[in-house]
């Protein structure tokens, strides 16, 4: 009977973890704690916006002070403008970056480059 405990706790464990990797969900808090805003940072934005500053247009950074002077405030603000940028910036729509996963990218930003 032990074996047979043992043996259905692991294969609960492994479908589980089966089950978590194929629907994209990650365990614990969305957001900054989960890393998701860091990691499409990092993928998506860091080339042109490293350590917050921009290699395009010095004057758009990510800083808040820029963002700020851009009326660019809130996490919907940066997602506006992923969706619809100025020139020299790559535009990601939603099959690119869906809105839930935007929403934390921009979270990440204001978080981040103060």
């Amino acid at each position: 009977m032990k074996k047979v405990l043992q043996a259905l706790a692991s294969a609960t464990g492994v479908f589980l973890f089966v089950m978590i990797a194929c629907s994209g969900e990650r365990p614990g808090k969305p957001g900054a704690e989960s890393g998701l805003g860091e990691t499409l940072f990092k993928h998506n934005c860091a080339v042109c916006h490293p350590d917050g500053g921009n290699v395009i247009n010095a004057e758009k950074t990510l800083r808040r002070k820029d963002l700020d002077a851009n009326g660019i405030k809130k996490p919907e603000d940066i997602v506006g403008i992923m969706r619809n940028p100025g020139p020299g910036m790559r535009q990601f729509d939603e099959s690119t970056i869906p809105d839930k996963d935007a929403k934390e990218l921009a979270k990440y930003i204001l978080k981040t480059f103060k």
